[in-house]
């Protein structure tokens, strides 16, 4: 009996000595979280968060930059949230954007990393490297980029080709309604692909289209995930870093702009009357016949302001690529600690109310002023500073001369009985919802 009580008496002792344990480890890291996430006193204002997960819960994925348009209204132009155990620091205005990223570039130049990049990239590459192997790895792709023909016309000749079996192979829907995703991806990754591999692929090589398929899974997979990291300091060239360097030209040089096309195309079936307008002037200044060339966009200011504001509405990156603070810095009299991640927020840029007319409306008279094309210092969509999007030249290229192409050819419409949708799906670049549309051939 006696032994009996002491083995229950045992055990009892044992279960809750392993509460007690249990209860001490939880206490322990709620603790660690609150001493790891005290604020200084000018840290930047924000909404209250949870202990290990922040302000996820807070955010619908999908319209999470619709969601910091809210707390920019409360908060104001700087503001902190806590992405799981990642600190991040939102900066809104054209002017907090301008001097984060010229008077206090040199504080900003790292990237912060997340489990998907860590995985795939290590610290190689363009995108997410930092320290002496970003600098490396951009001055030797800048160069190779020219070697290839940035800049110079052999290059825009090859756009020009693509743009042809592009418009060859929506020929072939003969005007039924068919979904243009694979068929854009296809046709802008064949340029980076040119530039990198020397060839372009078929249309209709189920090999590339699946490699895109899973390319475009694993843009959505791996949003949203995030890991801190260390400065390399010896060289960066070796075999993996030049082909961490080649994805990430794959990846940018194809997601992008791309995405931008979809959108393009969407908007000139939801638009027919300002696709009339940039047909009108496609037929005036090159015809039918005449491949259209990036000579002819200062002569097509309305096709130019189009493209413009397909960009300005679409926001395909809003709140821009992250960098993450390397030593702690004052901006606009907040404190930017050390280790926490800055995003600037090109979505208020793109949508203020002060710079733009008609900010939530699709209307390219945002760019023209009497008759001409009209530059807007409060469009970002390529970023700017030191680590601006080195591809900027290229895609301006591809979008100009790809989109005129397509409208020279055809007039994009709803299918019958169906209506198009303008909301965007989960993922970086935000892109619309798979849609359909009719491309009917010019006569």
């Amino acid at each position: 009996m006696l032994a009996a009580v002491g083995s229950l008496v045992a055990a009892i002792w044992a279960g809750l000595h392993l509460w007690t344990l249990l209860l001490a480890l939880v206490t322990f890291l709620f603790l660690r979280d609150y001493f790891k996430s005290r604020r200084t006193k000018n840290y930047p204002p924000g909404p209250p968060r949870l202990p290990f997960i922040g302000n996820l819960l807070q955010f619908s994925m999908e319209q999470q930059h619709l969601v910091v348009q809210q707390l920019v209204k409360k908060y104001g132009n700087v503001i902190s949230m806590d992405f799981g155990i990642m600190s991040s620091v939102i900066v809104s205005s054209l002017p907090l954007i301008k001097e984060a990223f010229t008077h206090l570039e040199e504080n900003l130049m790292s990237r912060p990393k997340f489990p998907f990049q860590k995985l795939v990239f290590n610290e190689n590459g363009l995108v997410f490297s930092s320290g002496q192997t970003w600098k490396e790895q951009r001055r030797f792709a800048l160069m190779t980029l020219r070697n290839f023909g940035l800049g110079k016309k052999s290059l825009e000749q090859r756009i020009q080709e693509e743009a042809r079996h592009l418009v060859e192979v929506i020929k072939e829907e003969k005007g039924q309604p068919f979904d243009p995703h694979f068929k854009i991806k296809n046709a802008v990754s064949n340029i980076i692909c040119s530039i990198t591999f020397g060839e372009r692929f078929e249309y209709h090589d189920s090999q590339f289209q699946e490699l895109l398929r899973l390319l475009d899974k694993t843009i959505y997979l791996s949003f949203s995930k995030m890991i801190r990291h260390p400065d390399k300091t010896t060289t960066s060239f070796n075999k993996e870093n030049l082909i961490c360097s080649t994805l990430d030209l794959f990846l940018a040089g194809t997601e992008t702009t791309s995405t931008t096309l979809r959108w393009a195309l969407l908007y000139m079936a939801l638009y027919p009357e300002i696709q009339a307008k940039v047909q009108s002037e496609i037929d005036r200044v090159i015809g039918q016949e005449k491949q259209p060339s990036l000579n002819d966009r200062d002569a097509m200011p309305y096709t130019n302001a189009v493209v413009h504001e397909v960009q300005r509405m679409a926001n395909v990156v809003p709140l821009n690529v992250a960098r993450e603070v390397t030593v702690d810095t004052t901006l606009a009299g907040f404190h930017l600690p050390k280790g926490s991640m800055l995003q600037t927020n090109l979505t208020a840029l793109h949508k203020d109310p002060n710079e733009w007319a008609t900010p939530d409306v699709f209307n390219p008279e945002h760019f023209l002023e009497n008759g001409e094309f009209k530059k807007r210092e409060s469009f970002l969509p390529f970023s700017m500073g030191k680590r601006a999007c080195l591809g900027e030249q290229l895609a301006r290229a591809e979008l100009f001369i790809f989109f005129t192409a397509l409208v020279q050819n055809f007039t994009f419409k709803p299918p019958v009985n169906e209506k198009l949708s303008l909301k965007s799906r989960l993922g970086i670049p935000i892109s619309p919802v798979s849609y359909h549309l009719c491309a009917v051939p010019r006569l």
